[in-house]
C-alpha cells in the first residue's frame, strides 16, 4: 500500500482538507504531489545526504521526529488528526531537517504548483502538515514493536524509510 493511501485511510487527507478549508480532492492532489519530495528528503536525511554520515543524518531526522517540545513521535500524527489547528512548528522543523532550508521548501511548493495548478501558498501550508503526518506515521510504526521511542525506534525508523523509498523507486 502506498503512503498516500495510508494517509487517506488514516484520515490525514480529510483532516488537512478541513483545516485548510479546501475540498478533499484538492488535498489529495496536493498531498500526492508533495509526498515524493518529503519522502525523498527523509531518505536523504536518513542516509546523511550527499557525502554525509548515515548515522548523523538518521539521528538528526529522528531527533526532529522524536524530540523537541510539543508533539513527538506518533503524537505528530495525532496532532494532525486532532480537531484543533495543527501546531506546524515541528513540521517546519522536520522540513528544515530534510530540506536544509526554507528556500528548498519554497522551491518544492513552487514546482508542485506549476505541475498541479494548485496555489503555491496552499502547498506551503500543506508541507509542514504532511511532514508531521508522515513522520508521525513512521514513528508509530517504528515504536509499535517495543513501544519505546528514540534509540530503539531509530533502527526501525530507518528500515521503514528504506522500504518506503524502495517502493517509491520501483514506480
Amino acid at each position: 500500500m502506498s503512503l498516500a493511501n495510508i494517509l487517506q485511510q488514516t484520515g490525514v487527507i480529510e483532516s488537512m482538507a478541513r483545516e485548510l478549508n479546501i475540498d478533499q480532492q484538492t488535498a489529495r492532489v496536493g498531498a500526492g504531489a508533495l509526498l515524493p519530495a518529503i519522502v525523498a528528503g527523509m531518505g536523504r536525511s536518513s542516509t546523511g545526504g550527499a557525502g554525509g554520515d548515515a548515522l548523523g543524518g538518521l539521528g538528526g531526522l529522528a531527533g526532529a521526529i522524536l524530540g523537541g517540545g510539543g508533539a513527538s513521535g506518533g503524537g505528530l500524527l495525532d496532532a494532525v488528526l486532532g480537531t484543533k489547528p495543527t501546531p506546524v512548528q515541528q513540521g517546519n522543523d522536520i522540513l528544515g531537517t530534510i530540506f536544509g532550508n526554507k528556500d528548498v521548501s519554497r522551491s518544492v511548493a513552487g514546482e508542485v504548483a506549476s505541475v498541479t495548478g494548485l496555489d503555491e501558498g496552499l502547498l506551503k501550508k500543506m508541507l509542514p502538515i504532511l511532514a508531521m503526518a508522515v513522520a508521525g506515521y513512521l514513528a508509530k510504526q517504528a515504536t509499535q514493536g517495543d513501544g519505546t521511542p528514540g534509540g530503539a525506534g531509530a533502527g526501525p525508523l530507518g528500515g521503514i524509510l528504506g522500504s518506503i523509498i524502495g517502493a517509491m523507486a520501483k514506480r
